[in-house]
């Protein structure tokens, strides 16, 4: 075996390794504090909605059927005393009569909207649930989150309150984020107890996972304070298990199980009631809020699988060992492919070491973008651009790591786009170029997005970087020929290195999906300026 075999076999050795290695401690259960509930407890409550899949209240012929609704409350009744429901229509309004079957209690909301008739239907549907079931119904919760949104002033608000309980027999609240309750203290008059909503992630300033539950508490505390005298309720709390980083706060699995663990524990210190939101994943609500939007639940949607058992260690990448295996053999056509390509057995140490470093980036991250495809996938804009990121994402350490072999330079975008006459004609060149105009193309969508429209975008990290390694590689290591930069490449490096402080600005020091990205949008930007003509 010669030597140029035995440093190829070396660098692969190193690149599986580092693979294998970095996986499993990606994959390691992370412990969780005490806290939770213990054998025989449940929640208080839970936030539920029925809508599975492709479902969506948007569609105003949806309609639950009372079959569907009974399994999971079913499975709920196992977890939680209670559900909590935002409206009385839909097939919402069979919802008491199954929980009375079931032995579970019901928080029974009703939406208000700024449609004053289909707020005044969904009004009655309560009322008369409230009248039918007051065994089952613990209260009525008049709106959800109304003075937030605008729907409708303070004053209308207490007025409707008021109504609903000459109405009724069961107690009567509101439920809004806790910043609204302390500008609207005709509406903490009208009710008969206070239900707040305290969400650490969507805070204005959002919170980290290891000071979320001491948050709740805080804010806890300085409610029930200002409303002496009255209960003061957890309406909704909780955690996204997937979707983009806030600040410092970081959607997962473990976070999410710490979140809530922490806050059950403050519950049973303070003798606080908490709803928990939320029962299920809701696909729906990835329309309005972004992936993170649709992870909320205690179960998935896909198969109603829990997420966490309580106090038990949980795994962000439970499947890491299928991860690691599919990166490893990423990383064998790498190298296999590296090695069909080269021109001389006589490859020197520093190509060994870019072609190494294509492998472990792809090995590493291939396995984290697929597994992000059908998370970060709605509608399909969405998974035509998820699928686009893992193309180029498989495509660039193979075929770059062939033409770093073979010495082929980055052809101008001119010499792919151009007149016929002076497009380049090696189709490996071809192939490299359009995998430099497709990874652009993503860089701009990616960086735009977070300039002008930040609040629910996603941070591909995973793919961006297992394309951009490679083009940086060949950048850094390949001879550039002698003429002329391409406008299109300028202007996508410039563009690119504008957005990158901005977005380092907005979404702070503190959150590393943001910082990422950003040193993978810089390797693009680099890599650009680099390409220049063959031609003088």
């Amino acid at each position: 075996m010669g030597r140029p075999v035995r440093l190829g076999l070396a660098c692969l050795a190193i690149a599986t390794t580092l693979i294998a290695a970095v996986w499993a401690w990606l994959g390691s259960p992370i412990p969780m504090p005490p806290g939770g509930l213990t054998a025989g407890e449940k929640l208080y409550c839970i936030s539920y909605a029925p809508f599975r899949g492709l479902q969506t209240p948007f569609d105003p012929n949806t309609y639950i059927p009372a079959a569907q609704i009974e399994e999971d409350l079913t499975q709920l009744a196992k977890l939680s005393e209670c559900v909590r429901i935002y409206s009385a229509d839909q097939g919402l309004e069979q919802v008491a009569p199954i929980a009375q079957k079931l032995g579970l209690k019901v928080l029974q909301g009703f939406w208000i909207s700024n449609n004053a008739a289909k707020t005044a239907i969904q009004m009655e549907a309560a009322i008369d649930l409230a009248n039918r079931y007051p065994g089952t119904i613990r209260a009525l919760v008049v709106g959800n989150e109304v003075l937030l949104r605008g729907d409708m002033s303070a004053t209308d608000l207490a007025a409707t309150i008021r109504a609903v309980k000459a109405r009724v027999k069961v107690p009567v609240t509101y439920a809004d984020v806790w910043e609204f309750w302390l500008r609207s203290r005709d509406v903490a008059a009208a009710v008969d107890f206070i239900t707040i909503h305290i969400l650490p992630y969507w805070e204005d300033v959002p919170i980290a996972t290891r000071q979320a539950g001491a948050h709740v508490g805080l804010i806890r505390r300085q409610m029930a304070d200002a409303f002496a005298g009255k209960e003061v309720i957890i309406g909704e709390v909780g955690w996204p298990s997937a979707g983009r980083m806030r600040e410092g706060a970081l959607p997962s699995p473990a976070n999410q199980a710490r979140v809530i663990q922490d806050v059950l524990a403050l519950a049973k210190r303070d003798k606080v009631h908490v709803n928990v939101i939320e029962a299920f994943d809701q696909p729906w609500k990835r329309a309005l809020e972004g992936t993170v939007g649709g992870h909320w639940g205690f179960f998935r949607d896909a198969d109603r699988a829990q997420k966490f058992e309580w106090g038990e260690a949980v795994s962000d990448h439970p499947h890491w060992k299928l991860q690691a295996a599919g990166g490893i053999a990423f990383a064998l056509i790498v190298f296999g492919a590296a090695w069909a390509g080269r021109r001389s057995d006589q490859v020197p140490l520093p190509l060994w070491l870019a072609v190494t470093g294509n492998a472990v980036a792809g090995g590493l991250l291939i396995g984290w973008t697929v597994a992000n495809v059908p998370i970060e996938s709605l509608y399909v804009s969405g998974w035509l651009r998820s699928l686009a990121f893992a193309a180029v994402a498989v495509a660039a350490p193979i075929a770059v790591s062939v033409a770093m072999m073979r010495g082929t330079p980055l052809p101008r975008f001119s010499r792919l786009l151009g007149p016929a006459a002076e497009r380049a004609r090696d189709p490996l060149a071809r192939l490299i170029g359009g995998i430099m105009i497709a990874t652009m193309l993503l860089a701009l969508i990616v960086a735009l997005g977070l300039v002008f429209d930040p609040r629910y975008r996603d941070f591909p990290f995973a793919p961006l970087t297992a394309a951009a390694v490679p083009l940086l590689l060949h950048s850094l290591l390949m001879p550039r020929p002698s003429g002329l930069r391409g406008a299109a490449e300028l202007g996508g490096a410039v563009i690119l290195a504008l957005s990158v402080p901005y977005i380092l600005l907005n979404e702070t020091l503190a959150n590393w999906h943001s910082l990422w990205v950003c040193a993978a949008l810089t390797a693009i930007a680099f890599s650009l300026a680099q390409v220049r003509d063959a031609q003088s």
